[in-house]
């Protein structure tokens, strides 16, 4: 299945010392008429940058101008940034038609070599270990909602983005807290809290985690409580130990594919 790709991703001169080094070293008919860019291109021109002034206004509007998401920036013909914040207000812009990657797509866009992936990093989730640190304020706030939905749901899970919708919230240290969506998904994932190597071929298609680790030639950073990020590294490792969940940096893209029933057949 083909999949169509577009990168959304501020311009931040002092990258943040605690972010992982793979991530640190060194992509619209107006809003819903976008112009898909592939073969290993970047999103850039000037219907991106409608979609950026659309998230900017509603950052400021909705989200009472929350310094996590002030990420995104456009230099160059290019949206640079990335955190999980910023993606699901990129979601909340392009939806229902487009959705925000998952790690599933990722790894397919992988495969299909048809998007230059390496060099930058890319969120695609966040991963729910215990209601402790790191992050335990929107830990316990998560996991009392999965609760509610499913009161047998062990941890460690995986909420893709792109079921995640954001809320302000005062009493969050982002200013933003995240909101289960009706149709969101919550993947069960103990492999993440086993650390180590692992190989393309032991990549599960359809949540585009590993299934076991021990050899291979990519790495999966994990951690042991809290709520954390998974992204996609410069280096093609899977991070999901990062607890700065408002760090970005212009090595930051966000991936925007095709969510429709009609995208989905081609």
């Amino acid at each position: 299945m083909p999949i169509e790709k577009r990168f959304f991703g501020k311009r931040i001169e002092d990258i943040p010392s605690e972010m992982p080094e793979e991530m640190r070293e060194p992509v619209q008919e107006n809003v819903s008429n976008y112009n898909f860019l592939s073969n290993q291109s970047f999103l850039n021109g000037e219907p991106e940058k409608a979609v950026l002034d659309e998230y900017q206004g509603r950052a400021s509007k909705d989200y009472g101008d929350a310094s996590a998401l002030k990420v995104l920036s456009y230099s160059d013909n290019l949206v640079e940034g990335s955190n999980p914040s910023a993606a699901v207000l990129v979601n909340q812009i392009v939806q229902p038609k487009l959705h925000v990657a998952t790690q599933a797509d990722l790894e397919r866009i992988l495969k299909s070599v048809s998007l230059a992936l390496q060099g930058t990093y890319e969120d695609s989730g966040l991963v729910l270990r215990s209601e402790g640190e790191p992050n335990s304020y929107l830990a316990r706030n998560l996991y009392t909602q999965i609760k509610e939905r499913n009161p047998k749901q062990e941890l460690p899970v995986i909420i893709p983005l792109a079921g995640l919708e954001l809320s302000e919230d005062k009493n969050s240290n982002y200013g933003l807290s995240f909101t289960l969506k009706e149709d969101a998904e919550i993947i069960y994932a103990p492999i993440l809290n086993k650390p180590g190597d692992f190989s393309n071929e032991d990549i599960n298609e359809k949540t585009g985690l590993p299934e076991r680790t021990g050899n291979g030639n990519r790495t999966l950073y994990t951690r042991d409580s809290g709520l954390s990020r998974l992204c996609l590294s410069r280096y093609l490792g899977l991070y999901s130990r990062d607890d700065g969940l408002a760090d970005s940096n212009v090595n930051g893209r966000v991936v925007v594919v095709d969510g429709s029933a009609e995208g989905a057949s081609r």
